[in-house]
């Protein structure tokens, strides 16, 4: 059986765009104390997050051809999940929760 680590690239594989967060997500990244260019910097450079692997395939498709990037990352020991999407056309990406969707 083998384990497959993802490769994470030092500079950004796309550009984000004009850069927006939910005053829900701004709550959920305060209450952790985290700091939302961590999350930021991982989507662009390809870390997906806690996301299964045919939604990170998808994802290095949609790098590919143009589409919406998604990742999701778990936070605090609740495990709430923040979200970062980055629209097809690379105009926004958006830091929000589950909720905010």
């Amino acid at each position: 059986m083998s384990t497959q680590t993802p490769i994470l690239h030092l500079f950004p594989l796309f550009l984000p765009g004009q850069i927006v967060a939910t005053p829900a997500a701004l709550d959920l990244l305060q209450r952790n104390r985290e700091a939302p260019q961590t999350y930021l910097r991982r989507h662009l450079q390809g870390d997906w997050g806690d996301i299964c692997p045919e939604d990170a395939q998808l994802n290095n498709h949609a790098l590919k051809c143009g589409q919406r990037v998604h990742s999701a990352y778990a936070l605090g020991l609740s495990d709430e999940r923040l979200w970062v999407i980055t629209e097809a056309d690379r105009s926004v990406t958006t830091l929000l929760t589950p909720d905010d969707y």
